[in-house]
Formats: structure tokens, sequence, C-alpha cells
């Protein structure tokens, strides 16, 4: 754990290059709690202000991925489920929505390790994250409508840029769960994985982005997602700002004498 934190239903740990976070509530399949949102974003906030970690890999402990929402506080109407209909939206906002917000506007990439089942909120917070590698054990499913609610911490944005509105409809319709390899025909993962191998090939892909220039990859991160819903002038005036600003750090420069020079980079970060 990164010292300066106290984290609860959370666990942080430094890899090399890589922040591990992992969601711990394994009695629960890392159901959200209030303490896991506070954590969560704390957790973002330092590995983002860590020079040294390059990529963020977000798994989950035991047998899940995430759960989602804890269906005994549903039953119960605690927690962030207690309220009326305004004091409940002012909870979603000033709770749970905290997390989309913080990973839509975190520049290091961040790597899911899908587990097991990420359920709800939980796929939701799978497609908050950049990539995906899931076990073959993994479920996946959007599944609101089956308990009477909606994605409440915005999911159906965010499943319909990772599948296409269509599909996404049709999953958040039907609230039905996929399976692993389903999930890899759809492009709602990018690979799958025998269990025990998750984290591994998670880390392995994390590696391969941590193994790149920092400030161009989170250029290019923050290019792709901000051109999404931008004309296309507007796009290529931001590229071109972008473009502008890495042509003239000293990893630009030490990139291309590697590659004259027939020799492997090393990236400062500037």
């Amino acid at each position: 754990m990164c010292p300066a934190m106290e984290l609860v239903d959370l666990r942080y740990q430094r890899d090399g290059a890589l922040a591990v976070l992992t969601l711990d509530r394994p009695d629960a399949h890392n159901a959200y709690s209030e303490a896991m949102v506070e954590s969560l974003v704390q957790a973002l906030d330092a590995a983002e202000a860590d020079d040294e970690v390059r990529c963020i890999v977000l798994t989950g402990a035991g047998k899940s991925f995430s759960a989602g929402g804890d269906l005994k506080r549903m039953r119960d109407a605690s927690g962030m489920f207690e309220g009326g209909p305004v004091a409940l939206r002012r909870r979603y906002i000033e709770g749970i929505q905290r997390v989309p917000r913080r990973l839509s506007a975190c520049d290091k990439p961040v790597v899911a390790a899908i587990n097991g089942a990420a359920i709800g909120a939980g796929l939701d917070l799978a497609c908050m994250c950049d990539v995906r590698v899931a076990s073959q054990r993994a479920k996946l499913g959007s599944t609101f409508v089956k308990v009477g609610l909606v994605p409440g911490d915005g999911g159906a944005y965010f499943l319909a840029r990772t599948i296409g509105f269509g599909r996404a409809l049709e999953m958040v319709l039907t609230g039905r769960v996929v399976q692993a390899d389903e999930a890899l025909a759809m492009g709602l993962v990018h690979a799958v994985v025998e269990p025990e191998a998750v984290l591994d090939e998670a880390k392995a892909r994390a590696r391969l982005i941590a193994a790149n220039a920092p400030l161009a990859v989170q250029m290019t991160k923050r290019a792709a997602y901000r051109s999404w819903d931008l004309d296309v002038d507007t796009a290529l005036e931001l590229a071109a700002t972008f473009q502008g600003m890495v042509q003239n750090t000293a990893d630009h420069r030490e990139a291309v004498d590697a590659i004259l020079g027939k020799r492997a980079p090393e990236f400062s970060g500037r």
C-alpha cells in the first residue's frame, strides 16, 4: 500500500512501472461500498501523481471482479441506497459517480484484469478502463433492469462506447449475462485467458504500454477520447496541438536516436 493512503476495501501495490489496484471485498464479490469509492478515487489520484507509474492495472480479490451494487444494502435501503429521490440523486453524484469522473480524467492508461464476474456497476467499471483482459470464467452483464434499476453510474454511456450503440442497447434492455468468449467476439474484452493467467496477461499488456514514451501515451489517450465527440477540424486541431508539444520532448528525441542507433530507448517522461 502507498504509505500516504489509508485505503478500505481496496489494495494498492507498485509493480515496477505499474500500479496494481485490487478491489478487496471478496466476501461481497467486491461489490461497491462507500469506502471503496473513496479509496478508489484516492488510489487513482496517487497513481496519476506518481511519475514512476506509467500504467494502472485494476482487478478484484477472490473469485469476482465486481458484483457492482451491494444487494443486501439495496434491500435494506442503507448506505448509498438510503433516502428519497432527491437524497439518492445527490448520493449518486457525490458518491459512485466520482469513479467514472476520475477514470475519465485519468491520463494514464488503465488495464482491467477481469478475474471473474463483472456484473452491473462491475461491468461499468471494466468499461471505464482502456484495455480489458478476461478470465475464461468471467461473466459480464449490465443487469440493472433485472433489479428494477438503471445504470446510475453512467454505465450505458461507457458500454455504448465500448461495443457500439446497438449491442449495448440490447445488453442493457435484456440484462442478459454473456460469457467470456461472447464478450471477446463482441469486442467487450480484448483477450480471454486461463483464470490463473488473467492478472499476468493484464500486467503484460500494461507493460507494453508502459514501455512507450509516457507523455506521448497520455496525450494519445486524451486525443482518442476527446476526439470521440468532436468534428474533424476540431479533432485535427487538437492533434496538431498535442503533436507540437510532444515533438519538442526529450523522449521524442531519444526515441528517434534509439531507432537510428538500433537500441532500446530509455524514456524519462520529459
